[in-house]
């Protein structure tokens, strides 16, 4: 007997209970025990779905290392401390951090290593990269409290589901995915069950952008990601130290649809490739600032990707890279465009910090 795909569960869910959020298909896509994309075929690198930074080049975990043993010394060089990633991929970033660390040895030996990872495939591969050092979670509750903490998350805020809202006539409804007259999941807003044109159901204005949007916008809104800032900046309030966030995303209020699916390194039909891509919405960095402020810690600026490796060094590390392997100078010239390139990662990806409030990190300074 055959095992009914995802896709056809999702169907068969909406025929009998009615359409769902876009958050709730988002966190089925990805984290469903039998099918989801986390659960069950995680492929990052050149020859999987996506690429992230730390796979682009060494260059990028060394430096956020050497970020991570400076701002371990303003904290006065706590020992033990939570050394923590979420969201650790393949372990790429977390070996490289480690290895930037070598050059304090106190800083490693003072280091508890914790990797907040919910994917099985994905603690295989970092174990196998990483040996026995790290220990495993699925919750960043689960970290025990009691030390200071520095976390670090790349590509992680994007993997949280947003809600997403479509401004009307009528005012502003939710979008929600349900079946169309095919008997496909289609997009449509609530109040809509199967067909466009039914009733919608008006929601208040979702948006920090008062007033704005033209028929047929879409606003997004992450509870999800808000909620893990707020998170992380009770626990360093609570113990101390700090967080940096890495992400694709919006550094400013904008409106906009940016739910995708990506496999094989291209954008697919989200609704039609459920649990077989990998699925993300940009990250709200304004909305995770302000929550993690609320929470009592300093957060941001929000810097770009490029900024910040720039002022940590990287053209002077991609030289010195070039120097020792000439023969490789073409392709590090290439991983560092990649990295800070304003066309490339530079200016997409943003970076945050958040702080407790007696620390302040190298090139978060002037956070409030």
């Amino acid at each position: 007997m055959r095992l009914m795909s995802l896709l056809d569960r999702l169907k068969a869910q909406i025929a009998h209970d009615g359409p769902i959020g876009v958050p709730e298909f988002f966190t089925r896509c990805l984290h469903d025990p039998r099918d989801g994309y986390y659960a069950m075929r995680p492929d990052l690198g050149a020859g999987g779905d996506f690429i992230t930074a730390p796979l682009v080049s060494q260059m990028f975990g060394e430096l956020i290392g050497l970020w991570a043993v400076e701002t371990w010394t303003r904290m006065g060089r706590p020992s033990p401390f939570r050394l923590v990633e979420m969201g650790p991929g393949d372990g790429t970033l977390i070996s490289d951090l480690l290895r930037a660390g070598r050059l304090e040895p106190a800083f490693l030996a003072a280091a508890e290593v914790w990797l907040v990872e919910v994917s099985e495939p994905l603690r295989a591969k970092q174990a196998a990269r990483l040996g026995e050092g790290p220990r495993w979670v699925g919750r960043l509750d689960e970290v025990p409290a009691g030390a200071p903490m520095i976390l670090v998350a790349n590509e992680l805020l994007d993997c949280l589901p947003a809600r997403q809202f479509v401004r009307t006539e009528g005012g502003w409804a939710e979008r929600v995915i349900g079946l169309g007259e095919d008997g496909e999941l289609a997009f449509g807003l609530r109040g809509l069950g199967k067909s466009a044109g039914a009733e919608i159901t008006p929601i208040p204005n979702p948006s920090p952008i008062e007033g704005e949007g033209s028929i047929g916008q879409i606003y997004e809104s992450s509870p999800a990601q808000a909620a893990l800032a707020s998170d992380i900046a009770h626990r360093l309030v609570t113990d101390g130290g700090a967080a940096l966030l890495i992400d694709y995303g919006r550094d400013a209020p904008e409106a906009g649809d940016t739910l995708q699916a990506l496999r094989n390194h291209a954008k697919v039909d989200p609704l039609k490739t459920a649990g077989l891509a990998d699925l993300t919405v940009w990250a709200d960095f304004p909305s995770v600032v302000a929550a993690a402020r609320e929470a009592g810690v300093k957060a941001g600026p929000i810097l770009t990707q490029g900024e910040f490796l720039r002022a940590l060094g990287i053209e002077q590390r991609a030289q010195a890279l070039s120097t020792a392997r000439p023969d490789r100078a073409d392709q590090i010239g290439r991983q560092l465009d990649r990295l800070v390139g304003e066309a490339q990662m530079g200016a997409l990806f943003k970076v945050a910090c958040l702080a407790a409030p007696d620390l302040s990190p190298p090139l978060f300074e002037d956070a409030t």
